[in-house]
C-alpha cells in the first residue's frame, strides 16, 4: 500500500517520500482496518519531521498523527463498528497511509459532519477541551483568557468554552482577524500588547480570571499572566513565537500563580478508553454541527505532498492530505 514516509529528519518537503509499504493485514479480534479519507498536516507534524519536536519516531516512519476514514474490515469481537462506518484514525497513529489498523475499543462511528472537519477532530479540539477541563473546576459564567485565538486550538476553545458555559477573552496578534473571531463567538477579542491587563479589566468589568492558556510564548506569556487573578493557573501548550516565554517572577510569587505545561500525548498515556470516548462524544457533535470548525487552505493527493507542505507551512488554514487517487 502507499504511504508517506521519512527515512531521515529534515526539511519536510525534501525528506518525505511516497513509498510502498507492507499492507496492514487483517484485523485482530478487537481491531479494525480504516481506509484513510483525509488527514491534516499539523504544525506538530512538520516539527516532528524536521526533528525539532518533543518526540522523534524510530526511522523509517510513516508520518501523520490524526485523520478520518472508513472501516474496511473489523475483528470478530467488534460490534459497535461495521464495514463502511466512518470513524477517526485515533491519535496518535501513522495516518498518512492508505490503511491503518488499530484497536477499535475507543472508536465510535461518525455518520454526520464534513469529512475535512472530522479529520481535524483528534488533536486541536481535544487539546482545547482538556485544557479547559483538567485544571480546576470553572463554574458557568467564569472567564478564560487565551492567545492564539485564531489558531485551530483557539477556534475550538471558543466553541467548547461556550458549550461549558464559560466566557472567553480572545487575544490575537493581528487586528485584521478581530472581527472574524468575534463572529465565531469570541466574547471579548483584543490585540495583544503590554497594556493587555488594563484592557481586559475594562472589557470584563474587572471579572476574576482563573485560567489562561498560552500558545505563543515570549512576552505574550507575561501579558497573559498580568490578566490572571490571584491563585490562577497558566497553561502553556505551544510556542508559535519560537522564543522562550518571558515572565517576571513577582507575578508568580506574590500572586500565587502556577504555570503548567500541556502535551496531548501525555494525557493519552494514562487515559482510559471510557475517558477518551466521553471526550470525543462531547466534541464530535460540535464538529458535525459546525460549532467547531477550522479554515481549510486546500486538499491534496498523497503525491502532492510537497505542495501540501508549502501551504501548511504558511499557517493560514489547514492543508489536508487525501488518500485517493494516488499516482
Amino acid at each position: 500500500m502507499k504511504a508517506l514516509q521519512i527515512e531521515a529528519f529534515g526539511n519536510p518537503a525534501e525528506v518525505m517520500k511516497l513509498v510502498d509499504v507492507p499492507d496492514v493485514g487483517a484485523p485482530e479480534e478487537s481491531e479494525v482496518v480504516i481506509a484513510l479519507e483525509a488527514s491534516p498536516i499539523n504544525m506538530s507534524d512538520l516539527l516532528m519531521i524536521s526533528g525539532r519536536y518533543g518526540y522523534r519516531p524510530k526511522l523509517p516512519a510513516v508520518m501523520g498523527s490524526e485523520g478520518v476514514g472508513r472501516v474496511v474490515a473489523a475483528g470478530r469481537s467488534v460490534k459497535h463498528l461495521k464495514e463502511g462506518d466512518r470513524t477517526l484514525v485515533p491519535y496518535p497513529s501513522p495516518a498518512w497511509a492508505e490503511r491503518v489498523k488499530t484497536d477499535a475499543r475507543q472508536l465510535r462511528p461518525h455518520s454526520t459532519g464534513d469529512v475535512n472537519q472530522l479529520a481535524m477532530l483528534g488533536i486541536n479540539p481535544a487539546t482545547a477541551y482538556l485544557m479547559l477541563t483538567q485544571y480546576g473546576t470553572l463554574s458557568p459564567g467564569c472567564w478564560v483568557i487565551h492567545n492564539s485565538a485564531n489558531s485551530g486550538v483557539g477556534r475550538a476553545l471558543i466553541a467548547i468554552a461556550k458549550s461549558l458555559g464559560l466566557k472567553t477573552v480572545n487575544v490575537v496578534r493581528r487586528g485584521d482577524v478581530v472581527a472574524e473571531i468575534k463572529a465565531i463567538g469570541g466574547d471579548v477579542v483584543l490585540v495583544d500588547g503590554p497594556d493587555l491587563n488594563k484592557r481586559v479589566a475594562a472589557e470584563t468589568g474587572n471579572a476574576p480570571i482563573l485560567l489562561s492558556i498560552d500558545g505563543v510564548g515570549d512576552t505574550a506569556t507575561s501579558n497573559l499572566l498580568g490578566c490572571l487573578s490571584e491563585g490562577g493557573a497558566h497553561i502553556f501548550y505551544s510556542s508559535v513565537s519560537g522564543k522562550p516565554f518571558s515572565a517576571p517572577g513577582s507575578q508568580l510569587i506574590f500572586r500565587n500563580l502556577s504555570v503548567r505545561g500541556f502535551w496531548l500525548p501525555n494525557w493519552f498515556k494514562t487515559a482510559t478508553a471510557d475517558q477518551i470516548i466521553a471526550m470525543y462524544e462531547h466534541l464530535a457533535p460540535m464538529v458535525a454541527s459546525g460549532a467547531i470548525s477550522a479554515p481549510v487552505a486546500g486538499t491534496f493527493k498523497f503525491g502532492q505532498y510537497a505542495e501540501a507542505v508549502a501551504v501548511a507551512s504558511k499557517n493560514r488554514g489547514k492543508a489536508l492530505l487525501t488518500r485517493l487517487p494516488v499516482p
